[in-house]
C-alpha cells in the first residue's frame, strides 16, 4: 500500500473561506476609519453683522463674576468644632439636669400632697375622737348628776320621814301630858320625873366623842349645848344648837360627831325621851 493513500482527504472550499474572512476584516477597518473622521470639518468660518437703519451701540458684553474660591480650612476649625460639640454636650447635660430637677420637684409636690392628706386625716380622726370623748363625758356627767339628784332626793325624803316621825312622837307626848304627875310649877315634858343617870350621860358622851374630831387650841374648853332628838329605841332623828359656844368650829365638830353616831345607847330598859340636851366640851374628847 502506498503513502498517498494513508493521508486524510483535504477539506473542500477552504480557500474560499479564507478569502471571505480577509474581505470582512478589511471592510471593518475601513468603517472604523470613516467613523472617526466624518465629524471633522476644516471649511473656513464666516461672520456676518446686521446693520439697522438707525445706528445703535451694542451693549457691553456681560461678564459673569468669578466663582468664589473655596475657603481654605482654618487652623482652629477643629477647635471650634470641638467647642461646638462640648457646648452641645453641655446643653444636653443642662437639659437632663433640668428634667431631673423638674421630676424631683414633681415628686416632692406629690409627697407634700400625700403628707398633707395624711395630716388632715389624722386631724379629722383626733377631732372625731375628741368629740366622742366629750359626748361620753357629757353623758357621764349627766348620769352622775342624775345619781346625785336621786341620792339627795332620797336623803331629803328620809329626813322628811324622820321629821314627820318626830312630829308624830311629839304630838303623842303632848297628848299624854294630861296624865303627867309633875308639880304645878314643873317645866318638864315627861309624864313623870325621871332624870337620866350620870353614868348613862357619860356613856353617851363617850360614844359621841369616838366620832368627833377637833383640834383644840391651847387650854380653851368652850361648851356648846345641843338638843338631840331621838326615837324610843335610840335612833337619832335630828339635832340643833340651843346654846352655842364662843368657837363656831367646835359647834360644827360636835354636830358632825353626833350625826356620825346615829344611835345612842339606852339607859337600861327605860324608854328614851323625845330629846336630850347634851352639853359638850373639847376636853371631854381627851382620854382620861
Amino acid at each position: 500500500m502506498s503513502t498517498a493513500t494513508l493521508r486524510p482527504p483535504e477539506a473542500a472550499g477552504i480557500g474560499r473561506g479564507l478569502a471571505l474572512a480577509l474581505l470582512a476584516h478589511g471592510l471593518l477597518i475601513l468603517a472604523l476609519s470613516w467613523g472617526l473622521h466624518w465629524h471633522s470639518d476644516n471649511s473656513p468660518a464666516f461672520e456676518a453683522e446686521l446693520w439697522s437703519s438707525v445706528p445703535q451701540v451694542a451693549a457691553p458684553r456681560e461678564q459673569l463674576p468669578p466663582e468664589p474660591e473655596p475657603e481654605a480650612p482654618r487652623p482652629d476649625t477643629k477647635a471650634r468644632q470641638r467647642a461646638a460639640e462640648e457646648a452641645a454636650q453641655e446643653q444636653r447635660e443642662a437639659e437632663i439636669a433640668i428634667a431631673k430637677a423638674k421630676k424631683l420637684k414633681e415628686d416632692k409636690a406629690r409627697e407634700d400632697a400625700a403628707r398633707l392628706e395624711r395630716e388632715k386625716e389624722a386631724q379629722d380622726r383626733l377631732a372625731k375622737e375628741k368629740a366622742a370623748k366629750e359626748e361620753q363625758d357629757r353623758k357621764k356627767e349627766k348620769a352622775d348628776k342624775a345619781a346625785k339628784d336621786a341620792k339627795e332626793a332620797k336623803e331629803a325624803k328620809e329626813a322628811d320621814a324622820r321629821r314627820e316621825a318626830l312630829r308624830q312622837q311629839q304630838l303623842r307626848r303632848i297628848q299624854g301630858l294630861a296624865g303627867a304627875t309633875g308639880a304645878q310649877a314643873s317645866t318638864g315634858t315627861a309624864l313623870q320625873n325621871a332624870a337620866p343617870s350620870a353614868s348613862w350621860i357619860g356613856l353617851i358622851r363617850q360614844r359621841i366623842s369616838q366620832n368627833t374630831t377637833f383640834d383644840a387650841e391651847g387650854t380653851a374648853n368652850p361648851e356648846v349645848e345641843i338638843r338631840v332628838f331621838v326615837t324610843p329605841d335610840g335612833q337619832i332623828l335630828g339635832m340643833k344648837v340651843i346654846r352655842p359656844s364662843p368657837d363656831p368650829k367646835w359647834d360644827e365638830a360636835a354636830l358632825r360627831g353626833i350625826e356620825k353616831t346615829r344611835v345612842i345607847p339606852r339607859d337600861g330598859s327605860k324608854s328614851l325621851p323625845a330629846y336630850l340636851d347634851l352639853p359638850m366640851r373639847p376636853q371631854d374628847l381627851r382620854p382620861r
